[in-house]
């Protein structure tokens, strides 16, 4: 029978304390990429920690606003504002649940990893192109619905006009929150980044745009309305984002159990973690807050500080809610600049370096994969990539079905062998 005592107790502490640290800045960022106001990023976490931590089957798997979320719910803010990403988490939280009552979480992990590497990739590019704007202080009109690839031609044609002062300062956040980040791996880089960069343009005594007032009281619900046109603009989103979040959670749950030495799963493990993330983030719809999945980053590093029990999960989601009571006035003068040097080093962060140095060794339709998904996040949007990526696989199996026997020899020894194992490694997920 467990014992929860001192140890634990102290381990869960200075867990949920790191995870809480990592999580302030990240929350901010992420929902300003959504257009959503910075608070509500935080609020995911303090919303849904207290569901995924008593009912969830990984007590070390904290949740948070994710950035494979970010390109659903942006669409849907510049479509129907908070309201439609309230109704597109609510749509995607059903889908959790339905996948938990008839347990799919068991099969909805079977996503190529070459698929979820590229669909990182892609969110780490798009995360990076779009704050090149704000951190060279650039001020051309932008049309929501251009592709990233335009925009980051745009940019480079506007290059000319940067801003010294606000550049500067989202620079001293990369670089402090890069070096922090590969020297003192433990520590959280985002939130020193955003210190130094903040600390400098006070200094400095720089004029630049801050995030301005933030609510320290409960954000209201959020108000929207159902309309026949929902079943196109909102079901589809909500599926596919639903479908994404499942497959990011239950991957990012095997990750946390490797390092907790848990290495053995149940099939019902994956049901109930979904069920719980599924009942979660139907009380973040009801707000308007960003969706929550597991956060890879937060969670091991709770574990490395000791924590083991749900009770880091609920510090964590206390102190960002302590934050945001006490802290609001300072966190009201930091500077956009500085949120967008964090949000720019955590897409470099999830770019899948390793994964493009392996792709000479992939196979092809691991790589093909891999690309396809990569390419078309930046070039069309989030779900048509999730589609082409897998659609890849599914071309191949087809190939294999119909081609004569000879050719299939060949091509297998062209590098399309069977019972190779994929070399892509698991997605990352969000620092």
């Amino acid at each position: 029978m467990f014992r929860y005592g001192w140890k634990q107790f102290g381990g869960d502490v200075s867990g949920g304390v790191l995870a809480a640290l990592i999580a302030l800045p990240y929350g901010l960022a992420i929902a300003r990429l959504m257009d959503l106001p910075p608070v509500l990023g935080l609020f995911t976490s303090i919303l849904t920690a207290p569901f995924t931590g008593l009912l969830g089957r990984n007590p070390m798997l904290i949740g948070g606003a994710s950035s494979v979320t970010v390109p659903f719910l942006a669409a849907a803010v510049r479509s129907q504002g908070i309201g439609g990403a309230a109704k597109v988490t609510i749509v995607a939280a059903v889908v959790m649940l339905v996948f938990s009552v008839l347990r799919l979480g068991r099969y909805a992990a079977r996503v190529p990893n070459a698929v979820m590497a590229g669909f990182s990739c892609g969110i780490g590019g798009m995360m990076v192109i779009s704050q090149l704007r704000t951190i060279f202080g650039l001020t051309f009109a932008v049309n929501p619905d251009t592709p990233m690839l335009l925009l980051l031609l745009r940019n480079l044609e506007a290059i000319g006009e940067t801003q010294g002062t606000t550049a500067l300062t989202g620079a001293a956040v990369v670089v402090v929150s890069a070096a922090l980040g590969r020297f003192h791996p433990r520590l959280p880089a985002p939130l020193a980044g955003i210190v130094a960069g903040t600390g400098i343009a006070y200094l400095a005594g720089w004029h630049v745009g801050e995030i301005g007032s933030i609510p320290s009281g409960v954000p209201s619900f959020a108000g929207f309305s159902w309309t026949p046109a929902d079943v196109w603009k909102v079901l589809p989103s909500g599926f596919a984002l639903g479908f994404v979040a499942s497959v990011n959670l239950l991957v990012t749950s095997r990750i946390v159990d490797h390092f907790r030495g848990r290495n053995a799963q149940k099939l019902m493990d994956a049901d109930r973690e979904l069920g719980a993330y599924g009942i979660a983030n139907l009380a973040a719809g009801m707000f308007g807050a960003p969706m929550s999945v597991g956060i890879p980053a937060r969670s091991l590093a709770a574990i490395r500080c000791g924590g083991s029990t749900p009770m880091a999960n609920l510090l964590h989601a206390g102190l960002l809610a302590a934050a945001v009571v006490w802290l609001g006035p300072v966190l009201a003068h930091i500077p956009l600049a500085a949120l967008a040097g964090v949000t720019a080093w955590m897409g470099f962060s999830l770019m899948s370096w390793g994964t493009w140095a392996r792709l000479p060794k992939m196979r092809r339709v691991d790589a093909a994969g891999f690309l396809v998904t990569a390419a078309a996040v930046l070039a069309w949007n989030a779900v048509v990539a999730i589609l082409l990526g897998s659609a890849v696989y599914v071309l191949r199996s087809v190939v294999r079905r119909n081609l004569p026997s000879g050719i299939q020899r060949w091509s297998f020894a062209r590098g399309f062998q069977p019972n190779q194992a994929a070399s892509t490694g698991l997605p990352k997920g969000s620092p």
